[in-house]
């Protein structure tokens, strides 16, 4: 066999091998037992070639329920190297406006800006992140783990395990509830005092 067509008929499979596996996990958004969005979580897996993790979290929704209105599309990118967060950003589309928040490894901090509705947020953080919102949909949060950082807001949330497969995330008087079953996150209970939002597995 001649190396030309040889090597057309390896490409693809060359191809497959460097691209990076990807995880995907599919939820539905609901309120007062109406789905009114979706919320997709993906995480890109490193590889020689490419030695960072792509983590990304879209979430979609749209609620009218007498005069609430609400319209929200917000994606989150996480990139991730060597267990460290190096760059996470928040772009967001409501029908209050749109927003952004941006979170950046400077070599010895991070500067960290969070542009959100009714939420403006300028910090300094020195100490790596090593631990996100995002990752708490991928697996159950390590033993210890006592925060995660709320890539929306800048800031961090405080995780507290409840009963086995549930933990409590809160910040700022909001109160996140977790659920996991064989490591898998099923129910993600988002707690308004309004009506409370409910993340369901797909």
């Amino acid at each position: 066999m001649k190396l030309p067509l040889l090597l057309l008929l390896l490409l693809p499979l060359l191809a497959q091998a460097q691209t990076p596996p990807l995880e995907t996990r599919r939820y539905a958004i609901e309120v007062a037992g109406l789905r009114v969005g979706t919320m997709t979580a993906t995480r890109q897996l490193p590889t020689p070639t490419s030695p960072e993790t792509i983590s990304t979290l879209i979430s979609d929704v749209q609620v009218d329920i007498l005069f609430y209105h609400l319209v929200i599309y917000y994606k989150v990118t996480n990139y991730m190297r060597g267990g460290q967060l190096r760059l996470s950003t928040v772009d967001a589309r409501t029908n209050q406006g749109n927003f952004s928040s941006r979170t950046e490894w400077k070599g010895d901090h991070y500067d960290i800006v969070a542009d959100q509705y009714k939420h403006r947020y300028r910090a300094t953080e020195t100490k790596p992140i090593r631990y996100t919102v995002t990752d708490m949909f991928f697996a159950e949060p390590p033993a210890g783990q006592s925060r995660a950082f709320a890539e929306y807001f800048g800031d961090f949330f405080g995780v507290k395990p409840g009963k086995p497969g549930r933990y409590q995330a809160t910040r700022a008087g909001r109160e996140d509830e977790y659920q996991y079953q064989d490591g898998q996150l099923i129910t993600l209970i988002k707690k308004n005092p309004l009506k409370n939002f409910v993340i369901r597995l797909l």
